[in-house]
C-alpha cells in the first residue's frame, strides 16, 4: 500500500489541505486520513475512486504510480494505461475464472475493480487455461451469430489495448455500451476510439471512445449448449466456399486435358 499512502499525503499537501480539511472534503473522519497516510488502513474501492476523482487522476495512477514533483501524468486516451484488476484465487493460490452472467452485467460495470464484488461471482477453472488471467462472460442477443445468445465467452485480460489486432474477437466493457462481445474492426485510435464489428451483418459497426473503455478481454474459447447439427443448413459463406472449390476443380480438369 506504500504508493497509495505516499500519494495521498503528497497530493493532499500539494493542494494545501490539512488532514482535517481533506477529511471534510471526502466526508470521512480525520483519523481515517491519518490511518491511510501512515499505512495503518487501506481505503476501499469506492473511496479510492472518490480520491482519484478529487485529485483528477485515474485509480490506476493513484495506486500504481509514484506521484511526486517529477511525476508526469499519462496523456488522456493512452491505450496502454493499466486499469485496476481484481481477481480471486483457489486454495492452491491459482487464479480462478470468474463468470459474469447477463444478470450481473450491470453490477459488473460498477464493481469490476472491487475485490469484494468480484469475489461474489461464480468461479471455475479449466486445465487448458493455466497461464494468464481469464474471465468468462455470458453473451446476449444475436449480433455475433452463429454464437447464440447464452453462450459463454472465456477471455484473457488485455493489459495493452494496442496489442489487439483487427479481426480478433473480444469482450469490451465500457461505460455506455456495457459488456459486449465484438470483433475488432481496426487498430485502436486515440482520436476515434475502438471500432467494433458484429458478425451478424444486419448490425452496423460502431466506435467506442477510448475514455469510455473500462476493460478488454480477448476471446480464447466459448461454451455453448447449442451443439453442431450433422447436416447444418448452408450459409452464404459455405456456399461461397463450395463455389470456389468447384471452380478450382473445373480449372484443374481443364489443365489435365491440356
Amino acid at each position: 500500500m506504500g504508493k497509495i499512502s505516499d500519494n495521498i499525503k503528497y497530493l493532499r499537501k500539494k493542494q494545501g489541505f490539512t488532514q482535517q480539511q481533506f477529511a471534510d472534503a471526502m466526508q470521512i473522519k480525520r483519523s481515517l486520513v491519518g490511518a491511510y497516510e501512515e499505512e495503518r488502513a487501506e481505503p476501499k474501492y469506492d473511496l479510492l475512486q472518490k480520491f482519484a476523482e478529487f485529485f483528477e487522476l485515474s485509480i490506476d495512477e493513484l495506486i500504481n504510480e509514484k506521484i511526486d514533483a517529477q511525476w508526469k501524468p499519462k496523456p488522456k486516451g493512452d491505450a496502454s494505461n493499466v486499469r485496476v484488476l481484481s481477481i480471486t484465487v483457489d486454495k492452491d493460490d491459482n487464479e480462478n475464472i470468474e463468470l459474469v452472467q447477463v444478470k450481473a452485467s450491470a453490477g459488473y460495470l460498477n464493481g469490476y475493480g472491487d475485490p469484494e464484488f468480484v469475489s461474489t461471482l461464480p468461479k471455475f477453472s479449466l486445465p487448458i487455461f493455466k497461464q494468464g488471467t481469464y474471465r468468462a462472460f455470458e453473451i446476449k442477443g444475436d449480433s455475433m451469430l452463429p454464437l447464440t445468445s447464452g453462450s459463454i465467452i472465456i477471455s484473457e485480460y488485455v493489459e495493452n489495448w494496442n496489442d489487439l489486432k483487427p479481426g480478433e474477437t473480444a469482450v469490451v466493457v465500457s461505460k455506455n455500451e456495457g459488456v459486449v462481445y465484438k470483433r475488432m474492426g481496426a487498430k485502436l485510435k486515440a482520436d476515434k476510439g475502438l471500432k467494433l464489428v458484429s458478425d451478424n451483418p444486419i448490425y452496423d459497426p460502431y466506435f467506442v471512445p477510448v475514455e469510455d473503455i473500462m476493460e478488454i478481454w480477448k476471446a480464447k474459447a466459448y461454451i455453448s449448449t447449442d451443439l453442431p447439427h450433422p447436416n447444418p443448413e448452408p450459409t452464404m459463406e459455405s456456399l461461397t466456399t463450395m463455389m470456389a472449390q468447384m471452380q478450382r476443380s473445373i480449372s484443374q480438369l481443364k489443365d489435365d486435358k491440356n
